[in-house]
């Protein structure tokens, strides 16, 4: 088996992907509490919320904690957290073509989804 460096464009990839997929969701889960980027709960699909107990921030606190978890376990377990993290924006991608409408966003996510599944992948050969 070929030894992999820093130099090599296989290593890079896996590197690129599982730093952009450790750091995204944590930073977006923490901002899930803070609104700071948006104002989240406007994502949310009224069929989801009414299934959620509480208010939509109460339901953006939920999706915080399950993506900082998600940046972790990519961070430690990156075969594993690829495809949690492409779980997780399949679920996403079905909130924002059912709820509000939010179309463009999907599609953005659908690509994300892809990413992480190419870090899954990257991540078992290794």
């Amino acid at each position: 088996m070929e030894v992999l460096t820093r130099t090599d464009p296989t290593t890079q990839a896996f590197v690129l992907l599982r730093t952009v997929f450790t750091v995204a969701p944590v930073l977006f889960g923490l901002d899930k509490f803070f609104n700071l980027l948006v104002d989240w709960p406007v994502y949310l699909a009224p069929w989801i919320d009414s299934i959620v107990p509480g208010t939509p921030q109460t339901a953006m606190y939920i999706v915080g904690v399950i993506e900082i978890v998600a940046g972790v376990l990519v961070a430690l377990a990156p075969k594993w957290g690829g495809l949690v993290v492409a779980a997780w924006l399949l679920g996403i991608i079905v909130n924002l073509v059912t709820g509000p409408g939010y179309y463009d966003i999907a599609l953005r996510d659908f690509g994300l989804l892809v990413g992480a599944l190419a870090l899954s992948r990257l991540a078992a050969a290794r």
